[in-house]
């Protein structure tokens, strides 16, 4: 999924929209989905001044985003519009951080899904080492569009 994909499916928008484009598909099973992290998002302006670093929230929110894009394009393969919403943070753990100039891969793979819930184990990977990891749960819903 290039951006204009990514676009369609998801409801964020700069500066929320924590994916760049999607390099690998598995219909919703997996993914591999892909952040570059640079010097000039805003968010570095206060964290943290002289020594930028990517917040992990930011980080688990583009996990769900992969997650999340994933699900609905399986679902608009149908014809069906969606959203999904993130309700469940399981077994996170931050390993190390993520700067400007990091190419961040958000790894994601479908643990479960039961009607419209779907359960994703996710990593996040910079230059090959696990920089964070979790589980994430998230709901997905017809679109009101």
């Amino acid at each position: 999924m290039q951006i204009g994909d990514i676009l369609k499916a998801l409801p964020h928008r700069y500066p929320f929209l924590m994916i760049d484009r999607i390099i690998e598909i598995d219909s919703d099973d997996s993914a591999i989905g892909i952040k570059n992290v640079s010097v000039n998002e805003p968010i570095f302006q206060g964290h943290f001044p002289g020594e930028p670093v990517f917040p992990g929230v930011l980080i688990i929110e583009g996990m769900a985003q992969t997650a999340g894009a994933i699900a609905i394009a399986a679902g608009a393969a149908a014809g069906v519009d969606h959203i999904v919403y993130l309700l469940t943070v399981d077994k996170c753990k931050f390993r190390k951080p993520a700067r400007p100039g990091d190419r961040i891969e958000y790894h994601i793979r479908k643990m479960r899904r039961r009607m419209t819930m779907g359960w994703y184990e996710a990593r996040a990977i910079v230059d090959g080492v696990v920089i964070a990891e979790a589980e994430v749960g998230a709901m997905v819903s017809p679109s009101e569009k």
